[in-house]
């Protein structure tokens, strides 16, 4: 039994990895890297070439680790796909949405290789995706053997999954991306019950250390009162958001903070996948319940697309010159190029009566993560804007992560008592802290950190 990580970049970015088992071959997650652009983006699927693959695992819908999927079906039609139901709603829309950027990048950049794949290579994926409940058993006929798949909800974003299977008298448990808080939009993960052979878990957060005196709730208050602060002044707030989860998150927050008088009323703008995955989430809401969301708290903020016409180095709506002060939650969450939050920053960022607001996991690679390191009164460079202005509006980073603490992975994995750990979904130090914690608390269990297309056995 071995695996293979097919991230070639390592730490989080194309996540996708794949489980040879005894004649049964999985793959889990195939994402597309956000910092490269083309076929680089893409998983090492190469190393699947002559090699089945049964069955593929979708954890959930963000594109770093759905974004790559048609791609890797396209290879492999033979394959089986299993994602929940809240992600089979939501997984065309964001494949559309991302075939559509590619379209644009190739036009405006020249990138030969977009699209990676097409509007109908989506609308095929889409029929052939096996949507399952979570918590019911599916058994998958494999020879004389059946694999049992079960899911059960994870927090993170609406349809997250883990996996727990079992095969031939081994139990694996993949963790994906999972938050044991609830947000305002969605309930707490669950952790699972009883023991595992093999942990497959997610690092995440674990280079950050948990501040006793802060928990998720302080921080909205936090965050509502910044927004109040700045804009009781005269200024703007950009809120860099995660189109699919953190932006309705974010919204539903403002919303709560108009409604109970925390936060007067004010210009509020949107960016276009996070406006429209709204009516996903109503549907899901209604249909299948487990969100807490519905399309009306849009209407009542009188959420705004961004103009067309936004004029990124032009300090549209950036509270000088008598203009509204204005809320900005846009796309994307680590403000990468070309994207509404990057174009915004550029507006914003020279004005010391604006602000700008991280509310998550930002790749210090990223012009997100290079923001949050420079000093105030420093040059920032928007180099695909072939722009530079000086950093004088505030920066502050606020702690809502998606993600789980540290703390509470590392005792989920106590709890399984696994004969094996696969650290996967984080950078050099996070997985570092995890091994040395594991290797401390779990001596008898092998802890893997597994470098990249290199393949490892598990037991």
């Amino acid at each position: 039994m071995q695996l293979t990580d097919l991230n070639s970049a390592g730490g989080i970015g194309a996540n996708c990895l794949f489980l040879e088992w005894n004649g049964l071959n999985i793959v889990i997650d195939s994402g597309l890297n956000p910092k490269k652009d083309g076929l680089d983006a893409l998983p090492a699927f190469d190393c699947l070439e002559g090699k089945r693959v049964d069955l593929i695992l979708v954890t959930h819908c963000h594109l770093d680790h759905i974004g790559a999927l048609p791609v890797l079906v396209r290879r492999h039609p033979e394959a089986r796909v299993i994602m929940s139901l809240p992600s089979h709603v939501l997984a065309a829309r964001m494949l559309h949405n991302s075939c559509n950027i590619m379209m644009r990048l190739r036009g405006e950049r020249g990138i030969a290789d977009y699209p990676l794949y097409t509007h109908r290579e989506v609308t095929h994926l889409h029929k052939k995706i096996s949507a399952i409940l979570y918590y019911r058993t599916c058994r998958i006929e494999h020879g004389p053997h059946d694999l049992e798949v079960t899911m059960n909800p994870v927090g993170h974003v609406p349809g997250a999954a883990g996996f727990r299977l079992n095969y031939q008298g081994i139990s694996v448990y993949i963790t994906g991306d999972c938050l044991f808080t609830p947000q305002r939009i969605l309930d707490s993960g669950t952790k699972i019950e009883g023991t595992c052979d093999i942990l497959i878990t997610e690092t995440t957060r674990g280079a950050t250390e948990r501040v006793p005196t802060s928990d998720r709730e302080s921080e909205v208050t936090r965050l509502l009162a910044g927004i109040g602060e700045v804009m009781g002044a005269g200024g703007s707030v950009l809120i860099p958001a995660f189109a699919f989860g953190r932006m309705q998150e974010i919204l539903s927050i403002v919303h709560d903070g108009w409604k109970r008088g925390i936060l007067s009323p004010c210009p509020v703008y949107g960016s276009g996948l996070g406006i429209s995955l709204a009516d996903y989430f109503d549907e899901i809401t209604r249909k299948l319940g487990g969100l807490n969301f519905r399309k009306s708290i849009l209407r009542e903020l009188k959420l705004r697309a961004l103009p067309e016409d936004f004029n990124p180095t032009g300090g549209m709506h950036n509270g000088r010159n008598g203009q509204v002060p204005a809320l900005y939650v846009l796309s994307s969450g680590m403000m990468v190029e070309n994207t509404p939050s990057y174009a915004a920053a550029a507006a914003l960022l020279a004005n010391p009566r604006n602000a700008v607001f991280f509310v998550g996991y930002c790749d210090p690679d990223t012009p997100g993560g290079r923001l949050l390191r420079t000093a105030p009164g420093e040059p920032f460079l928007f180099e695909e804007l072939d722009h530079t202005t000086t950093l004088d509006a505030s920066v502050v980073r606020f702690d809502l992560s998606s993600h789980a603490d540290r703390e509470e992975l590392l005792h989920q994995a106590e709890a399984l008592q696994p004969q094996a750990i696969v650290l996967t979904h984080g950078d050099t130090e996070a997985r570092g802290w995890f091994a040395s914690q594991l290797s401390g608390s779990l001596p008898d269990a092998r802890v893997i950190d597994p470098q990249p297309l290199a393949p490892v056995s598990l037991l």
